[in-house]
């Protein structure tokens, strides 16, 4: 397609993702994969990402619906929410994450009281064995419990059962679950490779082969050779357009150029990781600037501030904002990779963005 342009591919990535809100199920499927963060500023970045694409969404909304949904948390590309149908095509998931042999025995205890007990809090667990305490990824500390029931649940042993006030409660991941599928890993890859795609086409080349190397370094090690056929498939059935050096790839029953890729007056605050901003390297080709998220960068060396949302004006991403909620009331502070843009439909558009996120974070009664 050599009549592809930047501009339309920018209003195809930003139209495509940003669908007619539904329900959190349907959003879910459509997205494929909701990224997961722990941060609260002003909220989690699964509810950040979802209240743009589910009705009358609210903070902490997925949290409450996720035990009556068929969605897992699990491991795809990163860590996140899919739906069940999607999750299985990564297990029986085997890997080369070795345990000592203390963890193995640790590992096969807690593994046989949560089949008695059900869903465990980690608290519980705690009582019960008196694991101690390990450093965990972030530098911190956890206990030693949680980290080998994380373990067991990325092993295809456990699953998420539910959330509460934010902790994982693990039960055991029922023998049906491997199931769902009646596939090879050949055919799992495919599928997994064709669900990164989707969720986030157009994708520059280099873009895709770094997504591809997380889904099998991070998410399936056990598809490896598998998922790199897969990519070499879906190089030739998708879609592509050379621009400016760079070749793009989409679905191939997807036209970028289409007129249905219509973008409103409309001002978006977005999760640091929603899938129009997550790939830092199409938002560099499609917005030329860069986005950083800092919330692990010292304070003193933070350009954007703790958790800076990206702000998105019709197609554009034009800078971002830090938002917290004092007493009730919404605050904001704004910057702008180039100059805040001086028509009255942005400053209409931005005040009922922000009266929008004032009522996302309201909490149910």
């Amino acid at each position: 397609m050599s009549s592809i342009t930047l501009d339309d591919l920018r209003r195809y990535a930003v139209a495509r993702t940003l669908f007619t809100p539904t329900t959190l199920a349907k959003a879910i499927e459509r997205l494929g994969f909701v990224q997961a963060d722990p941060i609260r500023a002003p909220a989690r970045a699964q509810d950040l990402t979802l209240r743009h694409r589910v009705r009358d969404y609210r903070a902490g909304d997925l949290e409450r619906s996720y035990a009556k949904l068929a969605i897992e948390e699990d491991h795809f590309v990163n860590y996140g929410f899919m739906s069940r149908e999607h999750a299985a095509l990564m297990h029986p998931r085997l890997t080369d994450r070795k345990w000592d042999a203390k963890t193995k025995r640790q590992a096969a205890d807690i593994l046989s009281f949560v089949r008695e007990r059900g869903a465990v809090h980690p608290r519980e667990l705690e009582q019960h064995f008196a694991h101690g305490r390990v450093k965990n990824y972030w530098g911190g500390s956890s206990n030693a419990g949680t980290k080998i029931m994380g373990g067991l649940h990325y092993r295809s042993q456990l699953r998420v059962a539910r959330r509460d006030n934010g902790i994982r409660l693990y039960e055991a991941l029922p023998e049906s679950f491997g199931a769902i599928h009646t596939l090879d890993d050949a055919q799992r890859a495919a599928q997994l490779v064709e669900l990164l795609i989707r969720k986030y086409a157009p994708l520059p080349a280099a873009s895709l082969t770094y997504l591809v190397r997380l889904l099998v370094n991070y998410g399936a090690p056990h598809l490896v050779s598998q998922a790199q056929q897969a990519m070499r498939t879906a190089h030739e059935l998708l879609a592509s357009s050379s621009i400016d050096g760079t070749t793009w790839y989409w679905p191939a029953d997807e036209n970028p150029a289409s007129a249905r890729h219509k973008v409103k007056d409309e001002v978006r605050l977005l999760a640091p990781f929603d899938p129009v901003a997550w790939d830092r390297r199409r938002f560099v080709l499609l917005w030329d600037w860069t986005y950083k998220f800092e919330a692990y960068t010292p304070p003193a060396k933070r350009q954007f501030g703790y958790y800076a949302l990206p702000l998105l004006w019709r197609d554009q991403v034009i800078g971002w904002a830090n938002v917290s909620m004092d007493n009730g009331q919404l605050h904001a502070d704004f910057g702008y990779a180039k100059s805040k843009p001086r028509e009255a439909a942005f400053k209409t558009a931005l005040d009922e963005e922000l009266q929008r996120m004032a009522q996302f974070l309201i909490p149910r009664s």
